[in-house]
């Protein structure tokens, strides 16, 4: 079949919520994907951090064959090796005591959100908490995870949208502090704001927030699905502040391409909040995608990525900034390991749209922010082919 008939075909079929551009991936062999024509693409997108390993690596496609040929699906109503082995992998990687697997990064918001509305439904007796999220955040398309997203255009048509939610600014610690009261239940973050812009927190803010929550009772929720397994140089971005948070939320490369999210807790908040009845899934957790969370992070540690990640990215810094050097549109740079925004005054999309063409995917973040999240294996050969594409692109400017 045709380009341009598949696309036919999926614009016939498909809801049209996504702007999709014209490309039709086929396969992909490493750091770079090949589209139904042949052309070859290196992807500092990495499916939008999901693809950690980039594509076609050997030894996990085997650990997932080989649990396909076992067994895929049982229910949470038994217990089977792949979810234990999961479940042990996730708290050695987080430092956290107990996890649920769900089915995206959604939902692991949604669960973090009834553990919180529980634990404090148990500490008071009464229901009706708030919850502090943070303006220009971004958790997920769910009505709660919409709820605790501060930014208006993913909120305002989907209104009446749970109740209880205030907003703080990111990295301003006394914004937080004059809405925390004995109603706060939760204050939920993202280590790096990811579609808000490529921020990552300062330690005054992460330490600030961390005694505010132990002074008061309030659980603190770190968003990872973006910034975790590996991404910011440690294997969750809150170990570069040494700071634990009471939840933290995790998907994306956690399962390296197989949907699947988690949330993960403390000892003490899992034996004050949801006890059996109060939350489920009937896919969470299941054989297939458990293993491949256990190859997943064995794979991460085995192969040495994050500290791969933390030795390479300033390589990568020193190219964005040369950018900024040599482009007045290019007015800064931010982020932290391989999770980089370049920030121009030209229209971001025409950037990427561009770079597609001449065979680099690369993202958006926000209006002004060109996103990089290349997989974690990317090395310096790799940074300069894609700077070679980009600085080419951002010439036509």
């Amino acid at each position: 079949m045709e380009k341009q008939q598949y696309i036919d075909m999926a614009e016939e079929n498909l809801f049209h919520v996504y702007n999709r551009f014209s490309v039709v991936f086929d396969h992909g062999e490493g750091m770079y994907l090949y589209d139904t024509d042949g052309k070859k693409y290196l992807d500092f997108g990495s499916g939008i951090g999901v693809m950690a390993f980039g594509y076609g690596n050997k030894e996990y496609n085997d650990a997932l064959k080989s649990q396909v040929d076992k067994i895929l699906h049982t229910s949470n109503l038994y217990y089977h090796p792949p979810v234990i082995e999961a479940a042990k992998a996730v708290t050695d990687a987080t430092g956290m005591d107990k996890v649920f697997f769900t089915n995206s990064g959604a939902e692991a918001i949604e669960g973090a959100i009834k553990t919180a509305k529980k634990y404090a439904f148990l500490r008071d007796g009464f229901a009706g908490h708030e919850i502090i999220a943070m303006n220009h955040s971004f958790h997920g398309r769910t009505v709660g995870a919409v709820s605790v997203t501060g930014t208006d255009h993913y909120r305002d048509p989907f209104y009446p949208l749970m109740d209880g939610v205030r907003f703080a600014t990111f990295n301003d610690l006394d914004s937080v502090k004059v809405l925390a009261s004995k109603k706060t239940c939760a204050i939920i973050m993202e280590t790096i704001q990811g579609e808000g812009g490529i921020y990552p927190a300062t330690k005054e803010f992460m330490e600030g927030v961390r005694k505010l929550c132990d002074e008061l009772d309030i659980l603190l929720i770190i968003d990872e699905i973006q910034c975790g397994m590996g991404r910011s140089g440690k294997m969750y971005a809150y170990q570069n502040y040494n700071i634990r948070p009471d939840i933290v939320t995790t998907a994306k490369a956690l399962g390296a391409g197989v949907p699947v999210g988690a949330f993960a807790v403390t000892d003490k908040v899992a034996a004050s909040s949801l006890v059996p009845g109060d939350h489920g899934t009937t896919y969470g957790g299941n054989p297939f995608v458990c293993a491949a969370v256990a190859k997943s992070v064995s794979m991460m540690k085995e192969m040495d990525l994050p500290e791969h990640v933390e030795k390479t990215a300033p390589y990568l810094e020193e190219k964005l900034e040369a950018l900024t050097k040599k482009y007045e549109f290019a007015t800064a740079h931010r982020g932290m390991g391989y999770m980089q925004g370049l920030v121009l005054t030209i229209p971001v999309g025409e950037v990427v749209k561009k770079c597609l063409e001449k065979g680099l995917v690369v993202l958006s973040a926000g209006k002004d922010v060109l996103r990089l999240l290349p997989p974690l294996i990317a090395d310096k050969k790799e940074i300069d082919e894609a700077f070679t594409i980009l600085d080419s692109v951002l010439s036509e400017f």
